[in-house]
């Protein structure tokens, strides 16, 4: 800036921090997180929160590319700093055997799809987590129940559990399962279901968080960290898994996210408050990946 007088060097550098902020300021923002009480927080932030549980229960949108993108952000950080066991909603446990295989390149991505059911938007939502997984010989619990017996519960109760073969239950939560229909959070699934369901579609909702809740327990070791990936109904309000997980192992620090969505970001809304302990608030118009 030679041959300029400090007060145009002085104007030009204000100039140019103006033009930035503007450039800033045209940028619309994809999501916001909050805490659970409401107040933004930044990644760093996020990351801090994060880290200090043991168990993250990472409540997702299973349509929403943001969420997806996060996952992997916090899996990342979480990698870097100690042991780490992954768990997901995403894969059932009679596929546990076929997930092991890929992770120890035994079969391709390929060959994980012919011999797992894995979720339609496997390939374009949960492949580069397993993938990153494989890359870091990180442990991949596939937590939920086999969706068969989920069936049977939504159309017989919990006593339809009983005809499951010994050999075979190991892939669910240890009988008999506990049951509150009081939480909340199962009150509101039946209201919402109205005349299309029933108390045992709750309880097989119920089986799902309980089983979750099972393999993330035995798997959690002392000293290391267990992250979770599963819908966010599955750990709003800290409820659900969190709730059969506080069962089986009262002493674990779990710290959980949640996944909203709103066409304003600027501040979280009333019925988003304590919902977890991180709110990540997407963008209402960001599409959805199916």
């Amino acid at each position: 800036m030679h041959g300029h007088s400090r007060f145009e060097r002085k104007a030009l550098v204000l100039l140019c921090v103006m033009l930035a902020a503007f450039a800033q300021a045209q940028v619309r923002p994809a999501y916001t997180l909050f805490d659970g009480t409401g107040k933004k927080l930044t990644e760093k932030q996020m990351v801090r929160i994060v880290s200090d549980g043991e168990v993250i229960l990472f409540g997702e949108l299973h349509n929403n590319p943001i969420a997806h993108w996060l996952e992997m952000v916090v899996m990342r950080e979480l990698a870097a700093k100690g042991p780490l066991v992954v768990g997901t909603e995403m894969v059932e446990a009679d596929d546990q055997r076929a997930v092991d295989r890929y992770l120890r390149n035994e079969v391709d991505a390929e060959g994980l799809d012919t011999l797992a059911s894995l979720w339609p938007n496997h390939k374009t939502d949960y492949a580069p987590l397993l993938e990153f997984a494989k890359e870091k010989g990180i442990p991949v619990v596939a937590s939920n129940v086999p969706r068969r017996y989920a069936r049977a519960v939504s159309k017989g109760g919990f006593e339809a559990l009983d005809t499951v073969p010994l050999n075979e239950r190991g892939w669910i939560a240890p009988l008999p399962i506990a049951f509150d229909p009081e939480l909340p959070g199962y009150v509101k699934m039946l209201t919402m279901m109205g005349d299309h369901g029933g108390p045992n579609t709750v309880k097989a909702q119920a089986l799902k968080d309980a089983t979750m809740a099972h393999f993330i327990a035995a798997n959690t070791k002392p000293g290391g960290r267990f992250l979770h990936f599963n819908g966010s109904y599955h750990s709003d309000f800290h409820e659900a898994i969190g709730w059969y997980l506080r069962r089986a192992r009262p002493e674990l620090k779990q710290v959980t996210i949640a996944t909203v969505s709103q066409e304003d970001l600027g501040a979280l809304s009333k019925e988003h408050i304590d919902k977890a302990d991180i709110i990540i608030c997407v963008d209402a118009l960001m599409p959805s990946s199916y």
